[in-house]
């Protein structure tokens, strides 16, 4: 029960990685609040969550807009009067180059990735310096320390989580608030096989997606949300006490060659 009495919220919450982390938060002891977009799925987590015996609040948003990161953040005070934790988690995936890149595809990736961002640790942060502690976990990528092909749009907004992560945790730690980023590699999540869920590019078949993997990554696999999940359940605990302005890569080894 790392993080019993601990309120937590986890914005993109409704599948992959975002469901994994509330299913082990809520397994640890926290209530939760859960934010997404796809109020059905929404509505699943907050059961599962709740069937581990803490409350749990679903909330659908798009934080893309000014006014959902706000009522998100109304909806945890009311219901729990306190945050301590922060999972940005909501984002998106877009493919290109500087070049084929068009200004609705680089406003729209920026929107989610960067600005929701920042938002919700803005809103945030009054309440955690309040209380004289809390816990801000960012959603980056190993492409916040390394650059990759085809993916610039995405690639910019990572790297730009990782420096906005580094600064936050500076500015705050005097405060009593830890600021950290989990950093995954390639991770196999069920939207990847939806149409739409890879910008510019169509649905990934699981054969396809399981020999690529074997071919550039160390481990010679994907890695698993669940596995994601208890990198982020270490950052938002006790156990990391002494751990901020930190990227954690879990990437099965791919940004050490």
């Amino acid at each position: 029960m790392r993080l019993k009495n601990k309120i937590a919220i986890i914005t993109g919450g409704t599948s992959g990685i975002g469901k994994a982390t509330a299913l082990r938060f809520a397994e640890e002891g926290a209530d939760l609040i859960v934010t997404g977009r796809r109020s059905n799925l929404g509505k699943a987590v907050e059961t599962e969550c709740s069937s581990k015996g803490v409350r749990c609040v679903f909330v659908e948003a798009d934080h893309s807009k000014v006014e959902d990161c706000q009522r998100v953040v109304d909806v945890a005070l009311k219901e729990f009067n306190r945050i301590d934790i922060l999972f940005n988690n909501a984002g998106i995936v877009t493919k290109g180059t500087a070049e084929t890149t068009g200004d609705d595809v680089w406003l729209a990736t920026m929107d989610i990735n960067i600005t929701a961002v920042w938002r919700m640790c803005k809103l945030v942060l009054p309440h955690m310096k309040k209380q004289g502690k809390g816990v801000i976990v960012n959603n980056g990528s190993d492409w916040s320390v390394v650059a990759g092909r085809d993916a610039f749009p995405y690639i910019m907004s990572k790297g730009a989580v990782g420096m906005m992560t580094k600064a936050m945790a500076l500015d705050y730690a005097r405060d009593g608030v830890r600021v950290n980023a989990v950093c995954p590699g390639d991770t196999f999540v069920e939207r990847w096989m939806e149409k739409g869920y890879f910008e510019g590019s169509g649905p990934v078949k699981l054969e396809e997606a399981i020999k690529e993997s074997s071919s550039y990554i160390p481990m010679g696999r994907f890695g698993k949300p669940e596995e994601i999940a208890n990198a982020v359940l270490f950052l938002a605990s006790d156990e990391a006490s002494f751990v901020t302005g930190h990227l954690l890569l879990v990437d099965g080894g791919n940004t050490a060659q």
